[in-house]
């Protein structure tokens, strides 16, 4: 089966730049991908097909960060209106909104949905008990400029971020305190926490470094050849995929950096990039406003591709188009 060519499925639907997106793990039903998008619609899908499941209308301003919880029945997002918002995923219905003095940038549960984390432009990090959500959050500062992401990291205990000061800080959840940090040359633009916590991935400029999550120590760092906005390192850890303002997608080989395969199907720079909980698809969101599935092994049958033994892959199918309505 030689030459397959990749033909990602697209999810449209948006009106705005894509530039966030977060899978949930794996649930009795598959599993499940959320959008953001500067229209301020943060948007539910099938994570394997791309099927629109619904959207969740309330946000006044453009949705910079989204996730979902580890059984796809919560979902957050974060937005320039100044809110963080709690979103029940089956329902659609708004649980909780937590008011900001500026704009959302990150969210994200902890592993039992108990607590959601927020960074914002104010510098700082909050984390609020959904158990009692009108209690005050906790608060961590150091960050000396708008937080870009923050996740729950070493199994709650602690919290990761990184923000426009150019630098990556883990912070103790007991005593709030910052107890590690990295610095580097130009701001970081994604982090992600691996599958099974051991590896930070952290795109910035035009270089993805990957980081032992316990000491920092940085154990690879590769060149694209693209500005880099986002990467993502597969469950098995053994590719990435990275994408940014040349419009390609890459995966490469994460032992050795081998450039593996690239491919061009967005109209506009990628902002975000993320392998699926079961590593077969890793999702992309572009400023052209769409998202795009793209199978890991081209001409595996998986979701809505179908493979036909001894003929390229779906030869004689359109793409699909995944509208939603």
């Amino acid at each position: 089966m030689a030459n397959l060519r990749q033909i990602p499925l697209t999810c449209s639907g948006h009106t705005r730049p894509v530039v966030h997106l977060d899978f949930s793990d794996i649930t009795e039903a598959s599993y499940f991908l959320i959008s953001a998008c500067k229209d301020g619609k943060p948007m539910l899908r099938q994570g394997d097909t791309g099927d629109w499941i619904g959207t969740f209308e309330g946000h006044k301003g453009a949705v910079w960060g989204v996730a979902l919880n580890p059984e796809a029945t919560r979902a957050a997002s974060g937005a320039a209106d100044f809110t963080g918002k709690v979103w029940n995923a089956v329902s659609g219905e708004e649980l909780h909104s937590f008011q900001h003095n500026h704009i959302v940038k990150s969210v994200n549960f902890s592993k039992d949905s108990t607590f959601l984390v927020t960074g914002s432009n104010e510098k700082l990090i909050r984390i609020f008990d959904l158990n009692k959500p009108e209690s005050s959050p906790e608060v961590l500062s150091g960050h000396t400029a708008g937080i870009r992401h923050v996740l729950f990291f070493r199994n709650n205990t602690h919290l990761v971020s990184c923000a426009d000061d150019k630098t990556l800080r883990v912070w103790d959840r007991t005593n709030k305190q910052e107890v590690q940090k990295v610095t580097f040359p130009f701001n970081p633009n994604s982090l992600e926490v691996s599958k099974d916590g051991s590896v930070l991935t952290v795109a910035y400029s035009n270089k993805v470094a990957f980081f032992d999550s316990t000491t920092l120590n940085k154990i690879k760092e590769y060149t694209i050849p693209s500005a880099v906005n986002s990467a993502s390192l597969h469950p098995a850890k053994s590719i990435f995929v990275a994408g940014g303002d040349d419009l390609k997608v890459y995966k490469y080989d994460y032992e050795t950096g081998t450039e593996i395969e690239s491919f061009k199907g967005h109209f506009g720079p990628v902002h975000c990039i993320k392998f699926s909980p079961d590593g077969e698809l890793y999702a992309s969101g572009s400023e052209d406003g769409t998202l795009r599935l793209w199978q890991t092994t081209v001409g595996k049958t998986y979701g809505l591709w179908k493979c036909v033994e001894g003929s390229s892959l779906n030869d004689n199918l359109p793409p699909k188009e995944v509208q939603a309505s």
